[in-house]
């Protein structure tokens, strides 16, 4: 179950390029959309409005297995707030957004709250946290990747020695290489 971000909807390149490969590794995507977005509404819901739109998702899916929740930006807070109370087995947290851009105000408690596996993929230079200003010291079970010179967006600029599209197929070998650890394939 993916959640998306505050500034766009289940249509982001990452998330588009989840939902696209992971069904060849036996992995069933469903890309939720907020209502808020649904109503057409161009700003985010408070989180704890956000949270119960998210809860209620989960009642109506016929999950045979595990669940993993996760999302970007804002929908990878809502993921690891609520993934405890799903009984979710991991979290994967996309372009998690450590801090609002200038600001010191940290979510890392956000993060840390997950409780279950996590894996956080991070833009190399993303205003809302870069990897490299996360603590050394994450919670057992938490997993950092970079995706250099990526945004928050997972876009790179043009002089960068990637491409967007690369940058984004960084997420999708991270995420795909985590998805066998935390389900326990070795393929």
């Amino acid at each position: 179950m993916l959640g998306h971000g505050a500034g766009g909807g289940v249509e982001t390149p990452d998330l588009r390029a989840l939902a696209r490969v992971l069904p060849s590794e036996g992995i069933t995507v469903v890309r939720v959309e907020q209502p808020w977005r649904v109503a057409g509404r161009k700003v985010a819901a408070p989180p704890p409005t956000l949270d119960r739109a998210w809860l209620a998702v989960v009642p109506t899916l016929d999950v045979t297995g595990r669940l993993l929740v996760g999302g970007r930006s804002a929908g990878a807070r809502v993921a690891c707030r609520t993934a405890v109370s799903l009984g979710a087995d991991g979290c994967l947290a996309l372009a998690f957004p450590l801090h609002p851009p200038g600001s010191d105000k940290s979510r890392f408690g956000e993060l840390t709250a997950a409780g279950v596996p996590t894996l956080v993929i991070q833009g190399g230079r993303d205003p809302f946290g870069g990897a490299d200003e996360f603590p050394e010291t994450l919670p057992a079970g938490t997993l950092l990747r970079a995706v250099p010179h990526a945004d928050h967006s997972f876009r790179v600029a043009k002089a960068a020695p990637l491409t967007s599209q690369e940058a984004v197929g960084l997420v999708v070998d991270h995420t795909r290489r985590w998805l066998r650890g935390v389900l326990g394939r070795t393929s």
